[in-house]
């Protein structure tokens, strides 16, 4: 597994696509993704940000079903925009989005075989 991250608007997916070659119709829209099962084939989960705050405010935990997601497709690369570098929003779901992001980041980071940062579509290797 690989993980992109970087500031919403960065050029993130157009990043990725032209280092690995991957065609776009390999690519899940995480925003718009509810079941938590990644079809055979695909390779890029964009706007994986989009898709936790949906699983929080649904009720769900993103932490198990990502973890089901990556057991079935230990390849895929996963990029999400980073978020809570800001002001600390005053709605408490807001905030406990924000955490549940940033823990589960760190434990894709950890794991994952590569980590780049997103700036101006120029990648900085973390891992």
């Amino acid at each position: 597994m690989e993980l992109y991250i970087g500031g919403c608007a960065q050029g993130k997916l157009n990043y990725v696509l032209k280092q690995t070659g991957i065609s776009e119709e390999r690519v899940v829209d995480a925003a718009t993704y509810s079941d938590g099962d990644v079809e055979d084939g695909a390779r890029i989960f964009n706007h994986f940000h989009r898709w936790v705050r949906s699983q929080v405010k649904a009720g769900k935990d993103p932490e198990d079903m990502i973890a089901r997601v990556l057991s079935r497709n230990p390849h895929l690369i996963i990029i999400s925009d980073e978020v809570g570098s800001g002001i600390v929003p005053m709605e408490a779901e807001e905030r406990e989005y924000r955490e549940k992001l940033g823990r589960i980041l760190c434990k894709l980071a950890e794991k994952a075989v590569k980590v780049e940062r997103i700036l101006c579509g120029i990648g900085q290797k973390l891992k």
